[in-house]
């Protein structure tokens, strides 16, 4: 659920809290569903760590009236035919290969999502309610709750978004196969004795955004925006104390007659310690471009340029269709 959604907000360095308006809302800032027309439905397909594991979002978003909305969207994160050796060796040493077994490991969330207009003009909440569902083989499942708070403004040309996840910490509660558990238990000395804690949770964090779109003779827009992450726990975030961790992030839009796209940004500011000894700052760039043309809108973003994290090259392809096509 901390991955983000959307190629074109991939593109950006996920720098969208204050300027997201499409379904992809209800995962960045859901107030940010207002600004939908008509029925708009997105999907998205990435591939991580060399193609080993698969990354797939499917949403759908609904006026209800001129002031309020609805969105249902899910998310798949998933490795899936995993060999399973854990009984490759049978009672007597020998090993036999008709014993390995497959098993995938995914994590889904659901998130269902409302946002509304407020009396203020320019003055927009949404709120999600997410069910997080994790799956380990016949290993371990787990089921898990919890909220979300957007809140959106704009004045002018002016945009402000904030963004609460997980904003009554959510819980996950694991239920393991203890039969399946006492299989591996003692096949490394010192590992595996104990059962895992069996409450998985999620302490809150926070997303604030400024934005700005620019138009110069009519045809080319500019749109800015910089975001401010919080965490409430100390990491290795490039501004940490005891009580919060900070990493900023900037997304710059390019467009060419509201069709077409090239978008820029760079975020996720870390502070990395290297083999000898020394310190450094590590930030990951992204760049993406789009196309949107009556009502359908596609979009990539290559992520991680440069490998300046810790994580791999990933391509992101998404498909954004608004119902106006077909009216």
């Amino acid at each position: 659920m901390n991955i983000g959604v959307d190629a074109a907000a991939f593109g950006m360095a996920n720098a969208v809290v204050a300027s997201t308006s499409n379904v992809n809302s209800g995962y960045w800032n859901p107030a940010g569903l207002v600004a939908l027309e008509d029925n708009q439905i997105s999907l998205m397909h990435s591939s991580y760590f060399a193609n080993i594991a698969n990354y797939d979002y499917v949403a759908f978003a609904k006026p209800l009236d001129d002031r309020s909305v609805v969105a249902l969207s899910m998310i798949r994160f998933g490795v899936d035919d995993i060999l399973n050796t854990t009984q490759l060796i049978d009672d007597e040493g020998n090993i036999d290969y008709t014993r390995i077994s497959l098993f995938s490991t995914a994590d889904y969330g659901f998130t269902f999502s409302y946002a509304r207009k407020l009396p203020l003009d320019g003055l927009n909440y949404g709120v999600n309610l997410k069910v997080i569902r994790r799956i380990i083989g016949d290993f371990a499942s787990s089921w898990g709750f919890g909220l979300d708070l957007g809140i959106q403004f704009e004045k002018n040309d002016w945009k402000f978004g904030i963004m609460v996840r997980d904003i009554t910490t959510t819980f996950n509660a694991w239920a393991i196969d203890e039969d399946k558990f006492a299989e591996i238990q003692g096949a490394i000395e010192g590992q595996n004795q104990d059962l895992p804690e069996s409450t998985e949770i999620t302490i809150p964090k926070l997303h604030m955004g400024m934005a700005r779109q620019f138009i110069f003779h009519y045809d080319y827009s500019l749109l800015a925006e910089i975001d401010f992450n919080f965490r409430f726990a100390q990491t290795n975030d490039i501004i940490s104390n005891s009580f919060t961790s900070i990493t900023p992030a900037l997304g710059l839009e390019f467009g060419f007659i509201d069709m077409v796209f090239v978008r820029a940004g760079v975020g996720n500011f870390q502070n990395v310690t290297q083999l000898d000894g020394s310190d450094s700052i590590g930030f990951q760039p992204n760049i993406g471009v789009g196309f949107k043309y009556k009502g359908i809108q596609v979009d990539y973003a290559l992520t991680d340029i440069g490998d300046q994290s810790a994580a791999l090259y990933s391509n992101v392809f998404s498909v954004t269709i608004d119902w106006s096509l077909f009216r």
